[in-house]
């Protein structure tokens, strides 16, 4: 179902559509239940427990109501679709992804404009004539079936993809071939997160999958991962069993093979908290794997190898990380060489190419690109265009050339060759959006939060801004999971400037702006800092006349949306709209659904651990809401096949928020279908998607399209 402006609905609707901006608004009524569950010692009640049941009989009904009511609200918005066409004609511009190439072949994505998903391209050299590998769109008549990852054989022959539909997580994965376009019959299911090695010879390749769900209790499907071994041309039956743990049923193995074919190794990892084991064994053997970090005590990234000697990013004793070699003949970690020691940046990422470290580091959340020798000596730092963000980056390790793309908030991605025998930078492909960027500018500002840290925030507006605290304001955050947002380029954003709005970024606690550290300072118990850091980002644009409480909308998604969730309960008064994207919501109960147990390192358990329930209770949006106050213009939003943060989250907040408000702002929910997280949605619902909530925008916060 899109999401349009209703034009005849069923007479019972007509109860609670359009009302007049003095009179409260009748919402849909969602039933209640007589839940109530003690959490070490606190009795806590769950009224719309009943709405985690996705087949529940009246949640249809209830969410086409709710829908209804979004559709009249925001289909009545003067300009609306002025505001849809010009998103359309923003968007409508080539977009091309960093090319990559295995043996003789180049790969990347091409987007011409509106086409709903990237098409996969492959060409022999850079100036030849690319020709199409795989097009999603071809796949579905409505592009909900996206391509979600891509491994390509050493050579270049051959593809393994993976396929996932209606934006879900798992995938199903396939074989083609990159010489004939043609696929085998190979199909393998009952994938999620999954990574592909493939053996140099094209024998077949190594992956890791979950158990078929039908045979597991349901809440398990994504317990007990294992790594198999799968022969190219044979059915996934006569797959063989390569590693388990049924012992600790909880971790996951994403299994790679060195460059030089020597080893196969696995990254060992049970959530997203930035810590992972690492094994590794030689490629043909078939005893148990080496488990050369097993401590689970800091991030461990395999950069590259030279024979015995593999080298890693890491965070330990190190909270901006550093390179360190290891050699697997004597691992004593008394033994480990630190490369490339910590320093005043942190590291984004690393890389060998040419036989050189490639590292990106994040300085003041922008990067900045620096390329040192295998022993660790500095060589040269390359300029960037602008303070931005590198999107992108590949090269092989022999290789003479790198490509990366680049990006900022008025600077779209674009595509660079560097040439390391030159020392030259240049432009490979150039983005042909129409809009004058120097209409307008980005400055980067530091503000201090509750406690006196210091905190970076991105404004971009018109030139010329007036300073008279009436500009409307988009105020973006997210702070959490190791996070950094830097700068880059959204055309959508670009329909918010030009309506003459403000457009900030606050570079939140619980990222990784400034390392290891800056991560901590805003996860678990030292969560609050992070809504702290958001709330002084509008406390401070508010006091340096940028923008007024009226005239400022929060915004984020996922963990953004739980940010703006908690802001918004304890600071009402303090916003002008509010736009909460597939948010999670009930930190009581979030990792007993599909891959919340993944986050545990990051929020805690509440039923497990009292002290965790103790300072998540605190902050839980669906726990704080309180009757009797006026709460701002919300537009809540989430899609029927969400799997990573199940739908439930948003809907429980809708129906609590809608039931005890005491305003008459209003409190909407926008549920999609056919639609996941967010990854892979068709560029059509997400034009539809940003139409609405930049109506709803204009509607609350008084912008003229």
């Amino acid at each position: 179902m899109q999401i349009r402006p209703a034009v005849f609905l069923p007479p019972a609707l007509f109860l609670f559509l359009m009302p007049t901006t003095a009179q409260p608004i009748v919402y849909p009524k969602a039933k209640t239940v007589d839940v109530v569950e003690r959490y070490h010692g606190t009795r806590i009640s769950d009224p719309y427990r009943w709405m985690e049941d996705e087949n529940a009989p009246d949640l249809k009904t209830w969410i086409d109501a709710q829908n209804a009511l979004t559709n009249a609200y925001l289909g009545t918005v003067a300009g609306r679709n002025k505001i849809q066409t010009r998103l359309t004609e923003l968007w409508n511009y080539p977009r091309y992804s960093v090319p990559y190439h295995r043996g003789k072949q180049f790969f990347f994505s091409k987007n011409d404009g509106l086409q709903n998903q990237s098409v996969l391209y492959t060409q022999t050299a850079l100036t030849g004539e690319p020709r199409i590998l795989l097009d999603p769109n071809t796949l579905s008549s409505d592009g909900t079936i996206a391509l979600s990852s891509t491994s390509m054989s050493k050579d270049g022959s051959l593809m393994a993809y993976g396929l996932s539909a209606s934006g879900s997580d798992w995938q199903d994965v396939h074989v083609r071939s990159v010489v004939t376009g043609m696929d085998y019959r190979d199909t393998l299911k009952w994938c999620k997160f999954a990574s592909v090695a493939w053996k140099h010879d094209n024998s077949g390749f190594f992956y890791n999958r979950f158990p078929d769900p039908n045979t597991v209790p349901k809440g398990q499907e994504s317990y007990n991962n294992k790594v198999y071994w799968h022969t190219l041309g044979s059915p996934q039956s006569a797959d063989a069993l390569v590693y388990e743990r049924p012992d600790a049923p909880d971790l996951s193995f994403s299994p790679f093979i060195t460059d030089d074919g020597s080893y196969l190794a696995l990254v060992v990892w049970r959530g997203t908290d930035p810590v992972n084991r690492f094994y590794y064994r030689s490629l043909n053997a078939t005893g148990d794997f080496i488990r050369l970090m097993d401590k689970a005590d800091a991030k461990y990234d395999f950069i590259a190898n030279d024979g015995s000697v593999f080298y890693f990013q890491t965070n330990l004793d190190a909270p901006k990380d550093r390179i360190i070699a290891v050699d697997t003949r004597d691992a004593d970690p008394t033994k480990w060489k630190t490369v490339i020691p910590e320093q005043k940046d942190p590291i984004a990422f690393a890389s060998v190419i040419n036989n050189q470290f490639v590292v990106a580091y994040l300085q003041d959340a922008h990067h900045v690109l620096r390329i040192y020798a295998l022993n660790g000596t500095f060589q040269k730092e390359i300029p960037l265009p602008t303070l931005g963000s590198i999107s992108g980056l590949s090269g092989e390790r022999e290789d003479t050339e790198m490509f990366f793309g680049f990006t900022s908030y008025l600077f779209p991605t674009t595509i660079y060759r560097y040439d390391f025998a030159a020392a030259t930078l240049s432009v490979l492909r150039e983005p042909g959006i129409r809009f004058d960027a120097s209409l307008y500018e980005t400055k980067q500002v530091f503000y201090p939060s509750a406690d006196g840290t210091t905190i970076p925030m991105f404004l971009t507006y018109k030139k010329g801004l007036a300073l008279d605290g009436q500009n409307p304001t988009l105020l973006y955050g997210y702070g959490g999971f190791n996070v950094s947002l830097t700068p880059g380029f959204s055309a959508s954003r670009i329909v918010w400037l030009e309506m003459g709005g403000i457009y900030a970024v606050a570079n939140l606690r619980g990222g990784n702006e400034y390392g290891e550290e800056w991560h901590r300072a805003g996860m678990l118990e030292k969560k609050q800092n992070v809504f702290d850091d958001f709330i002084a980002a509008a406390e401070w644009l508010i006091a340096n006349n940028y923008t007024s409480s009226p005239k400022i909308a929060i915004n984020g998604g996922s963990n953004g949306g739980l940010l703006t969730a908690a802001c918004m309960l304890q600071r009402p008064n303090l916003f002008g709209a509010v736009v909460c994207e597939v948010p999670v919501i009930d930190m009581l109960r979030y990792h007993l659904f599909t891959v919340g147990r993944y986050w545990i390192g990051e929020y805690g358990n509440a039923i497990a651990n009292a002290d965790d329930f103790k300072y998540m209770m605190a902050y839980s949006p669906l726990h704080n809401i309180r009757k009797g106050v006026a709460y701002p213009p919300t537009l809540i939003t989430t899609a029927d096949h969400d799997d990573r943060v199940v739908p439930a989250h948003a809907m429980k907040f809708a129906a609590t928020l809608q039931a005890n408000d005491a305003g008459t702002n209003p409190i909407l929910v926008r549920i999609e279908t056919k639609a996941g997280h967010g990854g892979g949605k068709p560029t059509a619902k997400q034009i539809e998607e940003l139409t609405d909530v930049y109506s709803f925008l204009v509607r609350t916060v008084g912008m003229r399209p």
